[in-house]
């Protein structure tokens, strides 16, 4: 989630969170709103527009194909790191969105080696399409800090208004900013950043997405009227809406099966995962996973997904196989685990710890937190760099 303006909350200051949340959901859209409760949604969802019957199905053109039709993370294998990025130093690249610097840490010794003073309220540090780029999404500086990961040194900011977050279309054509305040999809040049169409959407907060197989649509989340929105992406469209069958939902990081048939997208207010079927964009199942569950990845022989707690300090382990939760670590101490990602082996997986400043790192073989590091205030969108995959589609890093 954003927390654009409070990043000084913490989790014992939930009740008044949720309910300042919610003030501010009902006033950015003409929606209900209500205390959280699971109940049905009041109204049904936008009809999905769908291609004429025996219309051929074929990817985005200018997309690379599949290594693996049954694993869309098949190039995402431990060690598997592309030959541009082979080279780069192993680097761990926190945002501090309340100090407004990117803490820059060592993965081999645990250490903070570097502090990078950035713009204003930066959220994410995003892989560019070709992997050769970092940018920091400074949202309310309204730029991109660009580093190269090569020196790790920070280039001259770009003017973008309102980029909380950033992807890249799978054929790499464009870079995708959610404006979530502006209310906009912004489809950008990936490299100069010049806009090159501006998509208006109908709903509030838009937050993360994952694309589909084909890449010929992605799936948004809409934190502050609690919706799903699903894009075609060469015509760079909507093409369904629909509200989640929670009041009150608030869905975060949004991630697709290695099959391709199945998504998920966190919800930090309904304390668990939905599962849907993203080519129909029917009705979402609710799947319990902990307190204010955030950040969804997916382990490097894809066959789990871990969900981070942020609400409860703990990690939730989902089996692709069967579907079902499999375990739950907890965070030596306790903890807020936020964004992050896997290191190149897999072994370790780093969270940023949203209200404590601090990041984490706990092995996923046996869910032992190694190390609790101190950064700056209000750490979120955390890039592990680099790690094994083909091509970004960007956020903290989702690589096929």
């Amino acid at each position: 989630m954003a927390d654009r303006n409070r990043t000084h909350d913490r989790p014992s200051l939930r009740a008044r969170h949720r309910a300042a949340l919610l003030t501010v959901a009902c006033a950015l859209v003409a929606a209900g709103c209500g205390s959280g409760e699971s109940k049905p949604a009041a109204h049904g969802p936008r009809p999905v527009e769908r291609a004429p019957a025996g219309a051929a199905k074929s990817g985005l053109p200018g997309m690379p194909p599949l290594l693996d039709e049954h694993d869309l993370y098949a190039a995402d294998r431990p060690g598997r790191l592309a030959p541009q990025v082979k080279d780069f130093p192993s680097r761990i690249y926190v945002p501090n969105t309340g100090s407004d610097t990117v803490t820059v840490i060592d993965p081999k010794t645990y250490k903070v080696i570097e502090t990078i003073p950035v713009g204003v309220q930066p959220q994410h540090v995003v892989p560019s399409w070709d992997l050769k780029t970092l940018w920091v999404n400074n949202n309310r500086g309204h730029d991109l800090t660009p580093i190269d990961p090569a020196t790790g040194k920070a280039g001259k900011p770009v003017k973008v208004h309102d980029p909380y977050n950033l992807y890249f279309t799978p054929n790499g054509k464009y870079a995708i900013v959610m404006a979530s305040m502006d209310r906009q999809l912004v489809f950008r040049d990936p490299h100069t950043m010049e806009v090159r169409k501006t998509l208006p959407v109908g709903c509030a907060g838009v937050n993360h997405a994952d694309f589909s197989p084909d890449g010929r649509y992605f799936i948004v989340s809409c934190e502050f009227s609690g919706e799903l929105l699903k894009v075609d992406t060469e015509k760079m469209k909507v093409i369904g809406q629909e509200k989640l069958p929670f009041e009150g939902a608030m869905p975060q990081d949004v991630k697709i099966s290695p099959d391709g048939r199945t998504w998920y997208v966190a919800d930090m207010m309904a304390d668990g995962i939905w599962v849907l079927n993203g080519d129909t964009f029917s009705r979402p199942k609710l799947m319990p996973t902990g307190k204010g569950a955030h950040g969804l990845y997916v382990s490097r022989d894809s066959r789990y997904m871990y969900v981070s707690n942020r609400g409860e300090g703990s990690i939730s382990r989902l089996d692709f196989t069967t579907g079902s939760l499999v375990g739950k670590w907890r965070i030596r101490g306790g903890g807020s685990p936020d964004m992050g990602g896997l290191s190149t082996d897999g072994k370790v997986l780093w969270l940023s710890g949203r209200y404590n400043s601090e990041v984490y790192a706990l092995d996923t073989r046996t869910g032992k937190t190694l190390a609790k590091i101190p950064v700056g205030q209000g750490p979120h969108g955390l890039a592990v760099y680099p790690q094994p995959g083909r091509y970004s589609l960007g956020h903290t890093g989702i690589f096929r």
